[in-house]
C-alpha cells in the first residue's frame, strides 16, 4: 500500500523532534544522566530514516526491517525501563540491588515465553519468529505501564517530583506504551482500519515527543531524598532489611539510616536511666 502524505509527514516530524531531543540532551548534559534513553532516541532516529528509505527504494524487503526495528525498539525500551527505575530509587542502593535481579530474571522468562511459543506455533519459520517478537513487544510494553502506575501510585511514598527528567521519562514511555497496546488491540478488531489507527499511533508518539522535549527543556527540580517523605519507614526498613541479606552499599545504608540509629541509642539511653 502506498503511504500517504499524512503518514510521510507524521514520519517526517517524528524525525525532527527526536533529532531536538537528542540535542536538548547534549545541550543540557543529560546524555550522561540518561545513557540508555539517549540511546534510544538516536535508534528510533536512525530506524524511522531507514524505515522511510526502505519502504521508497525497496519495499519487497520492508516488512524484514520493519520486525527487526521493532524488535530493536523492544530490547532498547527494556532498558530504558530498568534506568528509569535505578534512577528513581538511587537512595536505596540495596533495593536497586534487588531490582537488578527481577529485571534480569524477567527479561530471561521473557525470552523463554516466547521461545515456547515460537516453537509450540504451527507456521512457517519466519511467522515463528515474527510471532515471538511481537509477544515481548506486548510483554515489554505491559511491564512499562506497570512502570508508570507504580510511579502514579507511590509517588508520594518515594517522594518524587513530577517534574523530574526520570519521572518525565517514565511518564512517556508508559504513555507511549499503553497506547500502542491499545492501539494493537483495536488493529485485530477492526482491521479494515489498520494504517488509520496507525497514523494515531504515530501522531501519539508525537505527542509524548513534544511532551519530552518541553518536560527536558525545563528547569530540574532539586532532588528531594525518599528519606524525606512523612512515609519514608517503608522503603527504608526494606532497605535495612535487604542490606542485612547482603544486598546494597553497607555503609552507604549505615550512613542512609543515621536516624532510626539515633532513635535506638536514645531508647537505650532512656531504658538505662529508668533502670537506675
Amino acid at each position: 500500500m502506498k503511504m500517504t502524505i499524512p503518514q510521510i509527514v507524521v514520519a517526517v516530524s517524528s524525525i525532527i523532534g527526536q533529532l531536538y531531543i537528542i540535542a536538548l540532551m547534549v545541550k543540557r548534559n543529560l546524555r550522561s544522566s540518561f545513557p540508555v534513553f539517549f540511546a534510544y532516541m538516536v535508534v528510533n532516529t536512525l530506524g524511522t530514516f531507514l524505515g522511510l528509505l526502505v519502504y521508497f527504494y525497496a519495499y519487497q524487503q520492508y516488512v524484514y526491517v520493519y520486525w527487526s526495528l521493532s524488535t530493536i525498539y523492544m530490547l532498547v525500551g527494556f532498558l530504558v525501563l530498568y534506568e528509569v527505575f535505578i534512577n528513581i530509587l538511587k537512595p536505596f542502593s540495596a533495593v536497586i540491588d534487588l531490582g537488578k535481579m527481577l529485571f534480569v530474571w524477567a527479561g530471561v522468562f521473557l525470552l523463554i515465553a516466547a521461545s515456547l511459543t515460537a516453537m509450540a506455533t504451527s507456521a512457517p519459520h519466519a511467522n515463528r519468529v515474527v510471532m515471538a517478537c511481537d509477544l515481548l513487544d506486548r510483554c515489554v510494553h505491559l511491564m512499562q505501564c506497570g512502570m508508570l502506575l507504580l510511579l502514579i501510585f507511590f509517588e508520594k511514598r518515594l517522594s518524587l517530583s513530577w517534574r523530574s527528567n526520570a519521572m518525565c521519562i517514565a511518564i512517556g514511555v508508559g504513555a507511549s506504551a499503553s497506547v500502542d497496546l491499545t492501539i494493537s488491540y483495536a488493529q485485530s478488531r477492526l482491521p479494515a482500519l489498520y494504517f488509520q489507527l496507525n497514523l494515531v499511533n504515530s501522531i501519539a508518539f508525537i505527542s509524548v515527543l513534544a511532551f519530552w522535549m518541553v518536560a527536558l527543556a525545563s528547569k530540574q527540580p532539586a532532588r528531594s531524598k525518599a528519606t524525606d517523605s512523612p512515609s519514608r519507614l517503608i522503603l527504608q526498613r526494606w532497605n535495612e532489611a535487604l542490606t542485612g541479606y547482603g544486598y546494597g552499599d553497607v555503609a552507604y545504608a549505615a550512613s542512609d539510616s543515621f536516624l532510626p540509629n539515633v532513635e535506638r541509642t536514645v531508647d537505650r539511653v532512656l531504658a538505662r536511666k529508668i533502670v537506675h
